[in-house]
């Protein structure tokens, strides 16, 4: 066994340790109970290094639906709409290539066309003989758009939630101002602020719980170096047209302060009558108005 493999495995089993020492110090409760079902998967054709395995929330039982959580974030942004869904479906919950609880191995690069490569392996996972659907929160929406173009007859149905990423261009934000960005954004202050402006209603939304959560993967081995590389790749952009085949809902919450204002114009404009407004949602419909999103879900099978 090659000394990279070896460190590959020792960043797994160290992420898989930092889980289980964490894990109990969990505030919610219902983020602790996706912890119960995590899963390691071993995928093909995304990683140089045959030895990396990657975490997956695997619950519930019906027709499977993949879950594709937002930037910077994890498999615990669906823990208050996980226990709507569950009981009519088969849920597939994946930590990002990259993102979360991802181990990061040595010599990998983190970026969209990486994403998608992960995304792409997890859909051939679980579709070998039927076509699953989709549920992308924030980057994750964008994300699900092209996965959907990408595989039009492995998707069945999409529901984007507040989806970001769907117009405009990011800039590649090179060395070493990626590195300066990621620092900034592993502050305290900024998780907090960041946390609060994603709500409607922060003041009665926002607690330790919600803290905890926004912050609690950037003490993964090689937290900031995926991130500062993705930066670096330019991140996830201009990804809502053309438009994929299948059926599409859209949830815009109604408070949302993270997606710029010419952004959710131009979605308005491209996606106008697949558009639902959550009227007491800001960027996170699935966690304020988990009922609403899952409700919308259903009518989909109507």
């Amino acid at each position: 066994m090659n000394q990279e493999v070896i460190e590959n495995i020792d960043k797994t089993n160290a992420t898989k340790a930092y889980i289980n020492k964490i894990r109990d110090q969990i505030i919610d409760k219902q983020a602790s109970k996706l912890f119960e079902d995590l899963k390691w998967l071993q995928l093909e054709d995304i990683s140089l290094n045959k030895s990396d395995l990657f975490p997956t929330v695997l619950t519930g039982k019906g027709e499977k639906v993949l879950l594709i959580h937002g930037f910077d974030s994890c498999f615990l942004e669906f823990r208050r709409l996980t226990p709507y869904l569950k009981k009519n479906n088969k849920l597939i919950i994946p930590d990002l290539y990259g993102f979360g609880f991802c181990p990061r191995s040595s010599g990998n690069k983190y970026g969209f066309k990486y994403l998608m490569k992960h995304l792409n392996s997890v859909l051939n996972y679980f579709s070998k003989n039927h076509s699953i659907g989709l549920i992308g929160a924030s980057m994750g929406g964008a994300l699900a758009l092209e996965l959907a173009r990408q595989n039009p007859k492995k998707v069945n149905k999409l529901l984007l939630l507040s989806p970001a990423g769907l117009a405009g261009k990011n800039p590649k934000i090179l060395w070493p101002f990626n590195h300066f960005g990621a620092c900034f954004l592993r502050q305290p202050f900024v998780r907090k602020a960041l946390c609060r402006q994603a709500f409607a209603d922060p003041k009665n939304s926002v607690g330790p719980a919600e803290e905890q959560i926004a912050s609690i993967h950037l003490k993964v081995p090689g937290w900031q170096s995926s991130l500062a590389d993705f930066a670096a790749d330019g991140g996830v952009s201009d990804c809502g047209l053309p438009k994929p085949t299948q059926p599409l809902k859209i949830i815009l919450g109604k408070y949302d302060r993270i997606i710029p204002k010419a952004e959710k114009e131009k979605t308005k404009i491209n996606y106008n009558s697949n558009i639902e407004i959550a009227t007491n949602s800001g960027h996170l419909p699935h966690l304020e108005e988990p009922k609403l999103v899952a409700e919308a879900w259903e009518r989909f099978k109507e």
